[in-house]
């Protein structure tokens, strides 16, 4: 393959994105983790399930970051996993310094790669991220809106009972519980949903979509999502190795879009083979503009901790 991408953590979230770039044959895959031996046996699992998948993409499992050199994306899952009454906030010490090291090492040897931030809290994993590097905001990317806008496309889908491929939804704000659907501009085959459903259920899937991570924990018990996260952060991925400029809903670094500045908020962006291309500004209603200033003063005090650790 004449493409790699560096996956920095070998759980259930890389692990899942590593399985997902090979079998679709967008890369090489580097599956990097500090416990030895786990990123060399998925690898290896991995690349034995290749004459099956059929697929000819190279999986290599490392506790180093040497192989990861000259990477184009690397995509970062590392950190602590949230637990059962465990909010995102409360990770973000001990995060933000595995963000800061893993950086550290990977700009030493792919420093014109663009940087795929998963690990929560997800905002202001990205800030640490993007301060580290040093890269341009176009190359510092969170995975927020898709896996958002995933789960609301779902729920509309099982509400009305219709193929998720007809679906499109619309997801602004910070990844959490102030995130900000949008349904007016969310539409099955081009309809929006607020003339195919009441408001009282479109309220219900807006509060499901916001709280759709928790409710998987809940579930879980011992862990988080990956499923839908490792897919997310692979389609955006795959559009910025294809240069397929999709628009798609990132975390990306805002001067003055949406009337916000210096935080990584979740907007519609343009991903191509340079990153983040272009923000796709949309104008807002006065009620959509003030659920967005709340989320955007939630990722701005994720932020000021950051500035105290």
């Amino acid at each position: 393959m004449d493409k790699k991408v560096t996956v920095v953590g070998a759980g259930n979230v890389g692990a899942t994105a590593a399985q997902r770039l090979a079998e679709k044959e967008l890369c090489d895959v580097v599956l990097v983790d500090i416990v030895e031996g786990v990123p060399q046996g998925k690898a290896l699992d991995l690349t034995e399930a290749a004459p099956i998948e059929k697929h000819d993409a190279h999986l290599i499992g490392t506790n180093t970051y040497e192989d990861s050199r000259d990477s184009d994306i690397v995509i970062i899952t590392a950190g602590i996993p949230r637990k059962p009454g465990m909010s995102r906030d409360d990770l973000i010490s001990t995060n933000a310094g595995i963000m800061k090291n893993v950086v550290q090492e990977i700009i030493k040897l792919s420093p014109d790669a663009i940087l795929i931030i998963i690990s929560n809290p997800l905002d202001a994993m990205c800030h640490v991220a993007y301060k580290t590097s040093g890269f341009p905001k176009n190359r510092v990317i969170g995975m927020a809106g898709v896996l958002d806008s995933a789960r609301f496309r779902s729920f509309i889908a099982m509400e009305l009972n219709v193929s998720v491929e007809n679906i499109h939804a619309f997801v602004l704000g910070g990844h959490g519980d102030t995130m900000v659907p949008l349904p007016r501009f969310s539409t099955v085959a081009g309809i929006p949903i607020t003339e195919l459903m009441e408001p009282d259920r479109i309220d219900a899937l807006v509060t499901r979509t916001a709280n759709g991570g928790a409710e998987i924990v809940k579930l879980l018990k011992t862990g988080s999502a990956y499923y839908a996260p490792a897919s997310a952060a692979v389609e955006m991925a795959e559009s910025i190795l294809k240069d397929k400029k999709k628009i798609l809903p990132c975390a990306a670094y805002l001067q003055g879009e949406y009337g916000i500045n210096d935080l990584f908020i979740g907007v519609p962006v343009k991903l191509g083979s340079n990153g983040i291309e272009s923000v796709i500004q949309i104008d807002l209603t006065a009620d959509e503009n003030t659920a967005l200033m709340k989320s955007a003063q939630a990722v701005q005090e994720l932020k000021d901790l950051i500035n105290t650790l």
